[in-house]
């Protein structure tokens, strides 16, 4: 099958069709924004579920139920994808704590008069691609990737789910508001996840020890994250997330392109990310 059968265009951004029906996405545009609510946005693969461990472990005080009674998608869940329209977020208690993967200008009208917080994930696109390229070939819902070099050329495009990596960021980072916008790196969190989760807990406005602090950063280790079994997606049916071909929750790791990208690969998406990215200011911590 092909792009046209599986995604929908939504205000010129791909999306898997599958998942977010007209239905949902008219949910999303109509979504109410309250002020105090803690949104999770990232390019999808850039470290969502860590992120929809992390938060909710920091906003309950470390109390390991806020992860282990509720799969992900209920507890943080997308704004935009075909289950939230169901789980009455309207009569959640504040502050509720949510996720989106659409880009900046495509946030309902109530987001910009609310104003929430936003915690922005970025990661290496190399490493974005690397994961997309293995979960697009256990996810029925999204179109093979097929050969590595085609799906390349198509994740450069954007012409994936979501759209492109490079107008995704860039979105983010020209967002207005920006002290209400905390961003972090994937690779800032490997390199110093209890670091980082005291940093989030800041942003947040949430004071905890530094014991509490220390087992939420044990609890969210890669390896304890994938023993969750509301975590790691083993609850999803093997005919839309076949995790016999990939795991969910794969490697974990910054830099897992190496292994994955040929060189003249790397060097096609180092020309592409130089020509996309040259008027961006933000260091990044792979530049």
């Amino acid at each position: 099958m092909t792009e046209a059968e599986f995604y929908t265009v939504y205000k010129g951004v791909w999306m898997a069709a599958r998942t977010h029906p007209p239905e949902s996405l008219k949910y999303f545009e109509e979504f109410s924004f309250r002020s105090d609510d803690i949104i999770i946005v990232t390019y999808p693969k850039s470290g969502t579920t860590w992120m929809q461990e992390i938060v909710p472990l920091i906003m309950s005080g470390g109390d390991p139920a806020s992860v282990e009674t509720l799969p992900n998608w209920q507890r943080v869940p997308w704004l935009e994808l075909d289950l939230s329209s169901t789980l009455n977020l309207e009569q959640r208690p504040s502050p509720r704590m949510l996720a989106t993967h659409c880009t900046y200008n495509i946030m309902p009208p109530s987001f910009f008069k609310a104003k929430p917080k936003v915690i922005y994930v970025t990661r290496n696109p190399k490493d974005v691609f690397t994961s997309s390229f293995h979960y697009y070939g256990m996810a029925s819902y999204l179109v093979n990737p097929g050969p590595q070099r085609e799906f390349l050329h198509k994740f450069l495009e954007g012409k994936v789910n979501f759209g492109s990596w490079f107008d995704h960021v860039k979105s983010w980072l020209n967002a207005e508001d920006k002290e209400r916008i905390m961003y972090i790196s994937y690779e800032e969190m490997i390199m110093d996840l209890k670091d980082s989760v005291s940093r989030i807990a800041q942003f947040l406005e949430k004071t905890l020890d530094a014991e509490v602090m220390e087992k939420i950063a044990e609890l969210c280790l890669f390896k304890n994250m994938k023993l969750n079994k509301m975590s790691n997606y083993s609850k999803i049916p093997p005919e839309i997330m076949d995790q016999t071909k990939s795991e969910f929750l794969r490697k974990g790791v910054a830099g897992d392109w190496k292994n994955q990208l040929t060189v003249a690969e790397a060097e096609c998406f180092d020309a592409v990310y130089k020509d996309k990215m040259k008027d961006v200011k933000y260091k990044f911590v792979w530049d």
